[in-house]
């Protein structure tokens, strides 16, 4: 039986034993065959694991160049099978040369981890490292992979393990000695905090891997000094989630650097004060010891207070003042310097802060001396008008306020979209960048069009250019409209590719939004198109980056398809009527009339009757509706969409786009919710209020149900056309209190872009965002962070409009938990704009009496309104 029906078998047994039996040269005649095979089960999806283990099996023995196999083993067509495991595939590689076997483990060592089907990778070139005396690789992936091997605490292939099992973390790293260097390369690779606290992370804290590090380091296995330098480097880089962060602080206390250690790193530790607050605070602790000991240069103490007394963590400013006062204390020569750093304090948000930094100047200003009182005197400006009669006292002047300006970033400008990729190579490299993960918009959208426009031109120079490209990536999205494009699709076939692709979920699933079918049209289009009647370029790629299209631009494209006596698809040319600027220029819509073609005449009528009608929001009244597992679903206020005339024709699937029944905006109760896609408000460019109405689930998951992404969209809509009515003000309260901070930060782009254009509405924002407090779908606290955000760049007036219209609603009758944080935030920033009028349930609330947090900030607000 031939080398290839033995593959064909499965029979991994038969390939290795017949290869052995094969001299070189009849080895590399059989590579041509064992690759057209590969391309075919890939390209079809088809193959039991026998077979793409009998497959893997052979390659490796029949590819004589180390490099080659090494591309081959390694290959994407080969993960998450179980290949790598199987004890014949050592066997074959053994064979060969030494020579040989060290080039190909140093390739697959350098090969970037494709996630946990590395798990299954990395025994074997663990031992192919140790049996070709190969350098240690240290990779990224090599190493990631390294710490979820040692973790275990039993070997899992029993034939490439040769390390002591069992509970012993300590144990089992101190013998290994891939050890030292690996352990170092720990501090570097990112995002490796989720392995080094994995699942098979021991309960007593001895045996996990901080405590490990800090022994090794102990005892001599790894070099103290270079891991605390490591560590300390490792937080001082930041990024990453807070898990990642957490482990390597950690490290840092099981290594409990002695004062000397700290004493020869003070630069690190005050670049450390401007990390996360438990580094910060870890580091500032440091320091202030070291000042006691008096191993510290008093200039330090100077150069760190006003990193700190920035800071919004009332702890990191407490301590800091504490310091301050301590130091001038001690040493009342250093009275002058710590005074004048105590003022840094007088504009924080916190006027609790304010009266203390106010309390340690008081006490150290005499023996500062008057030099110091005109920066004193300047600096209380930015002073709570509540302490400015103890700092007048105090300075011996009267404290005049700010003069406030309002602070917006600035009206986004048209970002155009590049011409069309010009040549096939250069499609070859953005269609790799965008099966690598490039997904945003305009990347994605030239990739398409570069696919039919190129494919057009000359598919033969495109097949030669995308061969490497599509060997390299599954083929999915883009990918499957690339083999299309390079003539790999018979008819028949593309009709199946699209059938599977739509149940195997790679262009729409079960879960996917109205905006995915419509994405998913277009890409279906695409395919059939290239392999029946190709189109020479698409018409709905956007001329600017928000997904809008240039009617002179629409107009000229398809001017250019009558030329040409193509036909446009309905898909496309519904999408880029939806995406077209609505003009009334008459020449416009004569140039599109005058076409002929009847593309052309629905363009002209198109723009003369306006477009997409823009109907009006209705808001449906709250409800306490519950999903399966107990947790309340949001209200939420949905636009209802009137089909008018001028709309007949729309893309396949825009029914379930613009349709107002709930059964395509119902909340899903699920423990998986399909990400955010930049594309879903590129699809309606000039209505982002159809848009925000239509995705409203996606931002109350958010808030609500702990979900991550949906609010990362709302900057975009932001910077799109269209009224921002109450769908697109509830979408942004939903996005203020969402759970994740980076979710929050994106809504507070949104709302600045909004204020900045002029669409913002406070009061409605504000009335929205009482209404979610009220529902319990936001929390205050979370609300209050992202108006403290928004306030700190300058936007004080713009915050204060959105609080002063939710106050009232909020305090009607007993201000919740957490109301003291948003009073506080409205506090601020009507003291900052200079805002003025009583509003009676702050006033009501203030003459309550009672020592809470909000009566206290109720009280210091009705002062500041009262002027």
């Amino acid at each position: 039986m031939s080398l290839a029906d033995l593959v064909r078998k499965g029979d991994t047994a038969g390939v290795a034993a017949a290869l052995a039996g094969l001299t070189p040269e009849q080895r590399r005649a059989e590579v041509p065959a064992l690759r057209e095979h590969r391309k075919e089960m890939r390209d079809s999806w088809s193959g039991s694991p026998d077979r793409w283990t009998a497959l893997l099996v052979a390659g490796a023995g029949c590819l004589t160049s180390p490099t080659a196999a090494a591309e081959w083993i390694g290959s994407r067509a080969f993960e998450d099978r179980a290949g790598w495991r199987n004890p014949l595939l050592v066997e074959v590689i053994d064979r060969q040369p030494l020579a040989w076997r060290q080039v190909v483990t140093a390739r697959l060592a350098e090969r970037r981890a494709p996630g946990w089907g590395w798990s299954e990778h990395f025994p074997l070139l663990e031992y192919l490292v140790r049996s070709t005396g190969c350098p240690v690789p240290t990779s990224d992936s090599f190493t990631t992979q390294w710490v979820r091997e040692r973790s275990r605490p039993e070997p899992r292939h029993a034939a490439f393990g040769t390390l002591p099992p069992g509970r012993d973390l300590f144990a089992r790293l101190a013998s290994d000695p891939f050890t030292p260097v690996l352990a170092p390369r720990v501090f570097d690779v990112p995002d490796i905090a989720g392995e080094l606290e994995g699942p098979w992370a021991a309960h007593d804290d001895s045996q996990r891997w901080p405590a490990v590090l800090a022994r090794l380091a102990a005892e001599g296995v790894l070099d103290r000094a270079d891991v605390l330098d490591r560590c300390l480097a490792r937080l001082l880089r930041g990024g990453g989630r807070p898990n990642d962060h957490r482990i390597f602080l950690t490290v840092l206390q099981a290594l409990a650097p002695t004062e000397d250690e700290y004493a020869a790193r003070v630069r690190t530790l005050l670049a450390l004060l401007a990390g996360p607050s438990t580094t910060a605070g870890l580091a500032q602790q440091a320091l202030a010891a070291l000042d006691t000991a008096g191993r510290l240069d008093p200039e330090v103490l100077d150069e760190a207070s006003p990193t700190v007394l920035f800071r919004t963590e009332k702890k990191l400013v407490r301590a800091q003042l504490g310091w301050l006062d301590r130091a001038a204390r001690t040493a009342p020569d250093r009275a002058g310097p710590a005074v004048l750093a105590a003022a840094g304090a007088f504009g924080h948000p916190d006027r609790g802060l304010q009266e203390q930094a106010l309390k340690v100047v008081g006490r150290h200003l005499a023996a500062a001396g008057p030099a110091v009182l005109p920066e004193l005197r300047a600096a209380a400006e930015q002073l709570d008008p509540a302490h400015h009669r103890r700092a007048a006292e105090l300075l011996g002047a009267e404290v005049r306020a700010e003069e406030y300006r309002e602070l917006l970033p600035p009206v986004p400008r048209p970002r155009p979209v590049p011409e069309p990729i010009g040549t096939p190579a250069e499609l070859a490299e953005e269609l790799a960048a965008a099966l690598a993960g490039d997904t945003g918009l305009v990347p994605w959208e030239r990739v398409l069009d570069g696919l039919v426009r190129h494919a057009a031109a000359d598919r033969t120079a495109l097949a030669e250019a995308l061969d490497p490209v599509l060997r390299a990536h599954h083929p999915q999205e883009l990918g499957l409209v690339a083999q299309a494009a390079v003539g790999r699709m018979t008819l028949r076939q593309a009709q199946q590719a699209a059938d599977v692709a739509h149940r195997r979920g790679v262009f729409r699933t079960s879960w996917s939004t109205a905006f995915d079918s419509q994405i998913a049209s277009r890409l279906e289009e695409a395919v059939l198109r290239l392999v029946a009647r190709p189109l020479p370029y698409l018409l709905a790629t956007p001329t600017d980056a928000t997904g809008a299209i240039d009617p002179a631009a629409l107009v000229a494209r398809l001017a250019g398809y009558a030329r040409l006596g193509a036909e446009p698809g309905p898909a496309d040319l519904g999408q880029a009527l939806l995406r077209v600027t609505p003009t009334a220029d008459p020449a416009v819509i004569a140039a599109a009339a005058a076409i002929g073609t009847p593309a052309g005449k629905r363009l002209a009528a198109w723009l003369r009757d306006g477009g997409l009608p823009r109907p009006p929001s209705t808001v449906r009244a709250p409800s306490a509706e519950r999903g399966p597992n107990g947790r309340r679903l949001s209200t939420t206020r949905r636009l209802v969409h009137q089909p008018a005339a001028g709309t007949a024709g729309l893309p396949v699937d825009a029914d379930r786009l613009l349709d107002s029944t709930d059964r395509h905006l119902a909340r899903h109760d699920s423990w998986w919710t399909p990400p955010a896609s930049e594309r879903w408000a590129a699809i309606l460019p000039h209505h982002r209020e159809e848009t925000a109405a239509r995705l409203m689930e996606r931002f109350a998951a958010a808030a609500d149900a702990d979900q991550r992404g949906g609010p990362q969209l709302l900057p975009a809509l932001a910077e799109a056309g269209g009224p921002a009515g109450p769908a697109m003000h509830l979408a942004v309260a939903y996005g203020l209190g969402a759970r994740h901070p980076e979710d929050r930060t994106a809504a507070v782009d949104a709302l600045l872009v909004l204020a900045a254009r002029g669409d913002l509405d406070g009061a409605l924002l504000g009335r929205e965002s009482a209404e979610l407090l009220a529902l319990g779908s936001v929390k205050p606290n979370r609300l209050a962070e992202s108006l403290r955000a928004a306030a700190d760049t300058g936007a004080h007036g713009t915050v204060w409009s959105v609080l002063a219209a939710a106050l009232p609603q909020l305090l009607a009758g007993d201000p919740p938990r957490g109301a003291g944080d948003l009073l506080a935030v409205a506090a601020d920033c009507a003291r900052r704009s200079n805002a003025r009028g009583p509003i009676p349930e702050i006033t009501t609330l203030a003459t309550r009496g009672g020592a809470s947090r909000a009566v206290r900030e109720a009280a210091a607000l009705r002062e500041v309104l009262a002027g």
